[in-house]
C-alpha cells in the first residue's frame, strides 16, 4: 500500500480525533457540537484554524491556550493521535474496502463513548444509536457488495438479543450494576458482530473489566468502593474482537 494512502489515512483519523474532543466535552454537557465554533473554555477566545491543526497546535502553543494562558488538557493531542492510529491501523488490517470505512467509524463512535462513560458515568442515546446504524448500514453493504443472503439477518438479531439480553438479565438480577447505557451499547455491538463474535466479545469485556480494575485501584486511580463504568471495557473488547477475533478463533481451535 503506497506511503501517501497511509499518511493521509492518519491525518483523516487525527481530524476525526479533534472532532470527538469536541463531542466528549459537549455532549454530556447537553451542548451543541456545531455552535459555537471551537473556543477556549476559559476566556471565551475562539480558535483559529491554525489553532486546531491536530497535536501540532498543542506542541506549537506549548499546551497554553494562546490568547489567556491556561493550560491545554493533554488529553486533546492524545485523542487526536489515538484515533489517527486508530485509522491506520484499520486500513493496514482490512485494506481498502468498505469494511474498513465501517470499522472507523464503529471505533470513533466507541472512542467517545469510552471517554464519556469514563468521565460522566453515562452512554448517550445518539452514541449506540450510532454504532446501531453502522451495524445496520454494514448489513447492507454485505448484501449488495458479497451477495450476502437478507437470510443472514437472523445472526446480527440473534448477536443483538444475546448481548443486550444478557446485559438486561445482569442488571435486573444485580440491581443496576449494569446501566441502561451498557445494555443498549452491547445489543448494538451485538447486531455487528453476530453470535459468536458477541460471546467473545462478553468474554473479553469481563476479562478486560476484571483485570483493569484491578489495575485502577493497584494504582490507586480508583478506590475499592468507587464505581468503575463498565463502557470502556465493552469499549476495549470490542476492538479486540474487530482486530483480532479471527486470529483468536483460529488460535483456540488449533489448541482444541
Amino acid at each position: 500500500m503506497q506511503l501517501w494512502i497511509q499518511i493521509y489515512t492518519f491525518i483523516v483519523g487525527a481530524l476525526i480525533g479533534s472532532f470527538l474532543n469536541v463531542v466528549v466535552y459537549r455532549v454530556p454537557r447537553e451542548e451543541s457540537i456545531s455552535f459555537p465554533p471551537s473556543h477556549c473554555p476559559h476566556c471565551q477566545y475562539r480558535l483559529k484554524v491554525y489553532d486546531l491543526v491536530p497535536m501540532f497546535s498543542y506542541l506549537i502553543l506549548k499546551g497554553r491556550c494562546r490568547n489567556c494562558g491556561e493550560k491545554i488538557s493533554l488529553r486533546y493531542p492524545i485523542v487526536e493521535a489515538v484515533s489517527g492510529f486508530l485509522f491506520l491501523f484499520t486500513l493496514l488490517t482490512f485494506g481498502l474496502t468498505w469494511q474498513t470505512l465501517q470499522y472507523v467509524a464503529i471505533l470513533s463512535i466507541l472512542l467517545a463513548i469510552f471517554l464519556i462513560d469514563y468521565d460522566h458515568m453515562i452512554i448517550p442515546d445518539g452514541l449506540n444509536l450510532g454504532v446501531l446504524l453502522v451495524a445496520i448500514v454494514g448489513f447492507v453493504l454485505s448484501v449488495f457488495l458479497e451477495g450476502t443472503p437478507w437470510g443472514a439477518i437472523l445472526d446480527p438479531v440473534l448477536g443483538l438479543l444475546l448481548g443486550g439480553g444478557l446485559f438486561l438479565f445482569i442488571a435486573v438480577v444485580t440491581h443496576g450494576a449494569m446501566g441502561g447505557g451498557d445494555i443498549k451499547l452491547m445489543g448494538a455491538l451485538g447486531f455487528l458482530f453476530g453470535v459468536m463474535d458477541t460471546l467473545m466479545l462478553i468474554f473479553f469485556s469481563f476479562t478486560l473489566g476484571g483485570l483493569l480494575s484491578v489495575l485502577l485501584i493497584a494504582l490507586k486511580i480508583k478506590k475499592r468502593k468507587d464505581y468503575i463504568p463498565f463502557g470502556p471495557f465493552i469499549c476495549l473488547a470490542a476492538a479486540v474482537t474487530i482486530f483480532w477475533g479471527d486470529v483468536i478463533y483460529q488460535w483456540y481451535f488449533s489448541v482444541l
